[in-house]
């Protein structure tokens, strides 16, 4: 198994939107990912690709000391992998990498599943936007000292790459330097 994440191309777009539209009750448009890509100076958008084909995303705006993670999905064959958590690390490296300090991101109320990974990141709840989701609330939370987090969990988004877990003997997926 081939497994990589990459910043997100106009071909990848098609797939992602097919994952939007399986893991969200609200999804973006291809519209709106393709203005994010080409419009939005603040935004970098990265796919998880798995022999070659999308079976995540995520994004970012880094808006100077601060980021906020805008979209995190994985593919429903895919999730519980630890593809989720490799996304996630990803994003908050190129954050980092940008010049940010801190990051933030909505997630559901009810999705306890997200919030529980978040917070074995280090992300706190820090607040609750009422009506975020047409239909639900949105947990705040928020990652602070993004450089203490990286030196941490060892994560940079230079010269890594995902090793399948078979490869390592885990249940998850981990970072390797080439």
């Amino acid at each position: 198994m081939n497994v990589s994440i990459e910043p997100m191309k106009f071909s990848h777009v098609p797939s992602v939107v097919a994952i939007e539209k399986q893991v969200y009750s609200s999804p973006w448009s291809e519209h709106a990912f393709i203005n994010e890509i080409l419009d939005n100076g603040f935004a970098s958008y990265y796919v998880l690709l798995i022999d070659g084909e999308v079976a995540g995303y995520t994004g970012i705006w880094v808006i100077l000391d601060e980021a906020h993670i805008t979209t995190l999905a994985i593919s429903p064959p895919w999730q519980g992998k630890g593809f989720g958590r490799s996304l996630l690390e990803h994003v908050i490296a190129e954050a980092a990498k940008k010049g940010a300090t801190r990051i933030t991101l909505e997630v559901r109320i009810s999705n306890l599943k997200a919030q529980s990974l978040y917070k074995k990141l280090g992300f706190a709840a820090c607040g609750v936007r009422p009506n975020y989701y047409t239909d639900e609330d949105a947990l705040v939370m928020w990652l602070d000292k993004l450089p203490s987090f990286c030196d941490k969990y060892s994560v940079s988004a230079a010269n890594k790459k995902i090793v399948p877990a078979a490869e390592q003997g885990w249940e998850r997926k981990l970072w390797k330097k080439n």
